[in-house]
């Protein structure tokens, strides 16, 4: 048995949650540093409408992730079921169509982006002050688009058998080389805003080179080749099933981004500015509890696909716990320390005061968030994407945009920022609940030939 399987197999719960969920954390702190670094150095420009641009057009790169977890997150679940299941040949199929999909579905939205960039910015809420710098962000990110779908979708799938250092590391490789790039470009080279987003796209680039050579080593039970390209046999179905519920769900993030932006944009440039790098900190909290549920959702998947209850439950109670002891402590941590946080992107008192008040209201649901996202991982995992997708929209969709709206007629701007938390609590009842029903529903000592079967 080798040391991946162990993992999977027989590690002591603790450790084997440790082992995925670790590596896994870190690359999520490490991908929030590598977006915050483009706020912080812009920040030290003291050039509010620079770090305004850069919000407004934030919710495009997280489409762009979106797209990217539809592969990774789609392809990794598939992938976990079928080492489950013993399917050796089906993960090299499932690995290889994922990377090819993330770089013709990476050309494609870059020539769509760059063709259709002005109604994008319309879109996206860009009033004429921060056009300007805006268009010139935009455009580099969607010529790095390729790079930053591989980049994302890679990661996700290099986890999926185990290898959870490998891709912390190829994370860790792309933030390291847009953090050296970003003061060079944004403040010595004097580039502003198109300094940040090359730096972006460099470590994205630098990211994806670092997982080919993984491939290239040829220790993996994982393929990139052309001849294990496949989209029949239900490939494409499986990683899809997943994978675009997904990348729905982000874009409806997106969306939901979108509308703050526009409604908060009328109180003026400041507090979009202070929104933004109060959601940047706010998500330092998020991540770690993404991270985590990311961590774990191979561990479910395969021990769903193997039909072993008793090892998926108890990787499930135990992720949960941790979930709300982690997100309790690091919201009051951050919480006490929130102004002096803020004031280091950004050093204008307008802007701390309006980001600091965002920043407490935005962590009132942050202490259990993270049950929200075991209880998204912990269906995905199971291949009820539609189930997931349908939870997601709740949060950003059916509970949020009526509440933003709602909030912003009878409070004003500070009612924007309330309808966050209020979305996000409403949201994890009705996750935990539809999750554990799911979960006593399922008959996991038959899952194995019922997956079969489907096939």
């Amino acid at each position: 048995m080798n040391k991946n399987q162990e993992i999977f197999e027989t590690a002591p719960i603790p450790k084997a949650v440790a082992a995925m969920a670790i590596p896994t954390i870190i690359s999520m702190l490490v991908t929030l540093v590598y977006n915050m670094a483009d706020t912080f150095f812009i920040g030290q420009t003291n050039n509010a409408l620079m770090v305004s641009a850069v919000s407004l057009t934030s919710p495009v790169f997280t489409l762009l992730t979106a797209f990217g977890n539809m592969f990774g997150i789609g392809g990794s679940t598939a992938i976990s079921r079928s080492m489950g299941l013993g399917e050796a040949k089906r993960v090299k199929n499932f690995s290889s169509f994922c990377f090819y999909g993330a770089i013709i579905c990476g050309i494609v939205l870059c020539a769509g982006i760059i063709a259709g960039i002005n109604l994008v910015l319309s879109l996206m809420g860009v009033q004429e002050s921060t056009y300007a710098y805006a268009k010139e962000y935009l455009t580099y990110i969607a010529l790095g688009c390729p790079f930053i779908l591989l980049s994302g979708s890679l990661g996700s799938i290099v986890r999926s058998e185990g290898a959870a250092k490998v891709a912390m590391t190829g994370s860790m490789v792309g933030t390291i080389l847009n953090i050296l790039l970003d003061p060079v470009m944004i403040l010595w080279m004097n580039m502003g805003v198109s300094g940040a987003a090359v730096a972006t796209v460099l470590g994205n680039i630098g990211a994806t080179v670092y997982y080919l050579v993984y491939f290239g080593k040829k220790k993996t039970s994982l393929s990139i080749r052309p001849a294990d390209f496949k989209v029949r046999e239900k490939i494409a179905k499986e990683v899809f099933s997943i994978g675009i519920p997904t990348a729905l769900n982000s874009v409806l993030t997106t969306t939901a981004t979108i509308m703050m932006n526009r409604l908060l944009v009328q109180y003026g440039d400041n507090p979009v500015a202070a929104m933004g790098i109060a959601i940047k900190v706010n998500t330092m909290v998020i991540f770690i509890a993404m991270g985590l549920c990311a961590g774990v959702q191979p561990l479910l998947a395969y021990n769903y696909g193997a039909g072993n209850r008793k090892r998926l439950m108890g990787i499930f109670k135990f992720t949960a716990i941790a979930s709300v002891v982690i997100g309790g402590v690091l919201t009051a941590a951050l919480l006490f320390i929130r102004e002096p946080v803020i004031r280091i992107f950004m050093n204008d008192d307008i802007i701390v005061e309006y980001g600091a008040k965002m920043f407490g209201i935005l962590q009132i649901s942050c202490p259990v968030i993270g049950l929200m996202f075991l209880g998204i991982n912990t269906l995905q995992a199971f291949g009820k994407g539609l189930t997931s997708l349908l939870l997601s929209v709740c949060r950003q969709g059916l509970v949020y945009i009526p509440v933003l709206f709602l909030f912003n007629r009878l409070f004003g701007m500070y009612g924007v920022v309330y309808a966050q938390p209020l979305a996000d609590a409403v949201t994890v009842v009705l996750v935990m609940l539809i999750c554990l029903r799911s979960i006593h529903r399922v008959n996991l000592e038959e899952s194995s030939d019922t997956i079969k079967n489907q096939r």
